[in-house]
């Protein structure tokens, strides 16, 4: 608590006469201390988590870039196969035409052929 003086015999507050109990100010000087070490506390630990951060960013886009690479490659893979399977299909067209083809000309001398025995034949 602080004890002020009694109004001097002028009315004027003497500050000479200011007593304040030694607890107080050691009271006050521990919950200074606290508070700079509280601060200091506050403050390594966010610097720490700004490293944290940082280093998880950085992890990130590298993992990011090793995803995106590893999807690129899947995806020239499967366009590799899709690329494989069109050039089986079209050689398959091709055969399938030649063989309708090979159909279409015997039905073509077959015609022919029954014709010919129409006029022939009596």
């Amino acid at each position: 608590m602080i004890v002020l003086t009694k109004l001097t015999e002028s009315g004027n507050n003497s500050m000479e006469n200011l007593k304040l109990p030694v607890a107080l100010v050691a009271a006050m000087a521990i919950q200074l201390a606290g508070g700079v070490w509280w601060v200091s506390q506050q403050a390594a630990t966010i610097t720490s988590l700004e490293e944290t951060v940082s280093q998880l960013g950085s992890r990130m886009a590298i993992e990011d870039k090793v995803n995106l690479k590893r999807d690129a490659k899947q995806a020239l893979d499967e366009i590799e196969e899709l690329w494989e399977e069109t050039e089986f299909l079209w050689e398959e067209a091709n055969s399938m035409a030649k063989h309708m083809t090979s159909i279409i000309e015997l039905q073509q001398r077959i015609a022919i052929i029954e014709n010919t025995l129409n006029y022939v034949s009596p």
